[in-house]
């Protein structure tokens, strides 16, 4: 019923100490301070209950757009349904007429919908000591309905459904305080990173560094450096153990480093076993670096000596760093060419991989060690080193110059004076994935690899071969085939075939190659 013109009507209570009023024409929006103080004095009774839910209705427009496309006063065509429910939910008699409005009217509610609902139950409840049963179930479905919708809701919405829901004595630890807060902490902005400084204090802040995703993803040579600086009595076989596989995995020539991980081994000689001693010695070999250190070779050698017969994969991963290096011990390999030790590591699961390991050590002993006199690999124990291309070349072949170059090598002397593909002894795989192009020559009996040396082939400063490379051509090299390298810095200097093919030709007539009816 109207009340007659004139009739002034029903007094508001007059808000609590802390709760604000917005004025006309403006919307609510408490201050941190008042908002501090009201949820530290809220209680649950109908009198406090009463006095501190005297709020404004949210008005749409300061609200912003959620996912049910919500328009500015006078912005859309659904504009005049929006705002009439929001009168039927401010005149809600009772939390069930509530729960049906929201519910039966989903293409005309809007995120700022819940307050005005959350505000209009809290008016509801407040002359009353205890919701019945009946409206308590209503209370658990209204809850359910805004934990649903809330991702959508914007920064305001969700602090002013949080503040009611405390008021309103929904328990902190409840499903619908957990959620708005959930929603609150994920639009907050990110925390800055901390400074480098505090990153650099003691093994365990280096030990977080190198652990970050980011971190590893994209490598600084400056921080890496300064990590070095760690005191050492801060560094353990974990911590060190994350350095050696980081500068492996991202090709970090590093001098200082490597030398501070060469120092911790020789001192801490006696409380490291080999699997962590394969780890730890992992980036010398494969950045091509041997270590100033005078203790480095003497200590692996005792290490090796002790702890061959315990781990055989880690013992043979050892001397294939070593091999990398140029600095395989003959105690070693005497150990590991022995009978005893084939016949082991036959029954294993590593049997395989160690098989394929030690065909590469016999052949490095073959071409590398002519003053050695000890028991080699059988004949019938040697596999192919790479019966596969290597995983590097495998992800990045299509950033490879082998297929033009192949191509170009195709049209400049016929499919007939070239292999592609081929694998020589001892399994190293010619022309593929990038790997090299051999060409053959029979006019001359020269045989000439073409290596090419794509840009991952280095270490990340680009004049340092990795170690399997820089071993890998120093083999070919040792069985007879002439080297032609052509560096990736060249490669991606040529524009199109027809150059590429020119600078081909230049490059093997400069090592007295003819081809065609005057070389054959």
């Amino acid at each position: 019923m109207r009340r007659p013109r004139g009739e002034p009507g029903p007094r508001a209570p007059r808000p609590t100490e802390g709760a604000t009023c917005a004025g006309p024409g403006e919307s609510w929006s408490p201050s941190p301070n008042s908002m501090l103080r009201v949820l530290l004095s809220a209680q649950t009774s109908p009198t406090r209950l009463s006095g501190l839910l005297v709020i404004p209705p949210v008005q749409p427009c300061c609200l912003g757009p959620s996912k049910w496309g919500d328009w500015p006063p006078g912005g859309g065509p659904s504009t005049g349904h929006v705002q009439g429910l929001q009168r039927l939910l401010e005149q809600a008699r009772s939390p069930g007429e509530l729960l049906r409005w929201l519910g039966q009217n989903p293409t005309k509610v809007r995120a700022h919908h819940y307050p005005v609902a959350l505000r209009r139950l809290g008016q509801l409840l407040g002359s009353r000591p205890r919701p019945p049963p009946v409206e308590q179930a209503t209370l658990q479905d209204l809850s359910q309905l805004i934990i649903r919708n809330c991702p959508a809701f914007d920064m305001h919405t969700i602090h002013v459904c949080l503040h009611l829901a405390v008021l309103l004595g929904f328990p902190a630890d409840g499903p619908l305080v957990r959620a708005l807060e959930q929603e609150r902490r994920l639009r907050l902005p990110p925390k800055p990173p901390p400074p480098l400084s505090s990153l650099l204090r003691g093994g365990q802040r280096l030990e977080a560094a190198l652990s970050c995703p980011r971190f590893l993803r994209y490598p600084r040579q400056h921080l890496i450096s300064s990590l070095a600086e760690t005191r050492p009595e801060e560094l353990t076989p974990h911590v060190m153990v994350l350095l050696a596989q980081h500068l492996a995995r991202h090709r970090l020539r590093e001098p200082q480093l490597l030398e501070a991980i060469a120092r911790f081994l020789v001192v801490q000689e006696n409380q490291l076993s080999s699997k962590v001693v394969q780890k730890l010695v992992l980036p010398f070999g494969r950045l091509n670096y041997l270590p100033l250190e005078q203790q480095f070779m003497p200590c692996l050698e005792r290490i090796l000596a002790r702890e061959a017969g315990v781990a055989p994969l880690a013992t043979v991963n050892i001397l294939m760093s070593l091999c990398q290096l140029r600095c395989l011990p003959f105690r070693a390999l005497h150990f590991v060419f022995s009978p005893g030790f084939i016949n082991y590591i036959s029954g294993t699961p590593h049997a395989l991989i160690v098989r394929r390991y030690l065909s590469l050590l016999d052949t490095a002993v073959e071409l590398e060690l002519p003053g050695y006199r000890g028991p080699r690999l059988p004949r019938r124990q040697q596999v192919p080193i790479f019966p596969q291309p290597l995983i590097t070349d495998r992800a990045r072949c299509k950033y490879s110059h082998k297929d033009i170059v192949a191509e170009g090598l195709r049209q400049l002397l016929g499919e007939e004076k070239y292999r592609q593909d081929l694998t020589v002894p001892p399994g190293y795989c010619t022309g593929e994935r990038g790997a090299s192009a051999l060409v053959l020559c029979p006019a001359h009996r020269d045989r000439v690899v073409l290596v090419l040396r794509e840009r991952w082939h280095f270490c990340r400063d680009g004049r340092v071969l990795l170690g399997s490379r820089a071993l890998r051509e120093r083999h070919l090299g040792l069985m007879g085939y002439q080297l032609l390298p052509l560096p990736f810095e060249e490669l991606e200097s040529q524009r199109g075939l027809p150059q590429l093919k020119s600078y081909l030709r230049q490059k093997l007539q400069a090592l007295g190659l003819r081809w065609g009816p005057e070389g054959g």
